[in-house]
């Protein structure tokens, strides 16, 4: 991430939005199960919040700086693994639930969202959750705080058949403005 994208993912300001707004919504209804995995979490902001929840914790995060963060802040109420969710280092079956909040669009090409969708299919139980949220990508504002990052926004009318194809039933997707919330089940 750019200089200007770290500043807001670490920012009080933004740490508040995910607080009050991004994880309501995001897991509105969303049944975690015990044993959890969030892919991408970046500065952490959605970490702390899910690492209050009764489940079982995994974060996979790419970049190691933001791992040591991670472990420096959360210590041993998560376990963070430092990864690529092209290719997940977790046993087969081994989560109830694989979230990702506002990260898709940071992968950097659509075989490789797919890669990941497929991935989650994977690792998720039977019956398991694939749930988070995203940017559809077309604010201006967005788009300025992405200069220099990768940015592959995810069209949220082709992301059923996307989920579809990777081994997941779509559950939910829903648009609300320039932001989009998802859910999937593995089937039983």
């Amino acid at each position: 991430m750019n200089a200007v994208h770290n500043r807001l993912c670490s920012s009080p300001w933004w740490a508040r939005r995910v607080k009050d707004k991004l994880i309501p919504w995001g897991l509105q209804n969303v049944e975690l199960g015990d044993d959890v995995l969030e892919i991408g979490p970046g500065f952490g902001a959605t970490t702390r919040l899910l690492a209050e929840m009764p489940a079982r914790l995994t974060a996979l995060e790419l970049e190691p700086r933001y791992c040591e963060r991670l472990r420096r802040e959360l210590g041993a109420s998560v376990e963070v693994v430092q990864g690529d969710a092209t290719w997940l280092p977790f046993a087969d079956g081994a989560f109830s639930s694989v979230l990702c909040f506002t990260m898709l669009h940071h992968i950097p090409d659509r075989t490789l969202q797919d890669q990941v969708f497929a991935q989650v299919a994977r690792v998720l139980k039977p019956a398991g959750t694939f749930a988070g949220t995203d940017s559809v990508g077309t604010g201006t504002l967005f788009k300025l705080i992405h200069i220099g990052d990768t940015l592959q926004p995810i069209d949220p009318d082709e992301l059923p058949e996307r989920l579809r194809r990777a081994g997941l039933e779509p559950l939910e997707v829903r648009r609300v403005e320039n932001s989009f919330r998802f859910r999937a089940r593995k089937p039983a």
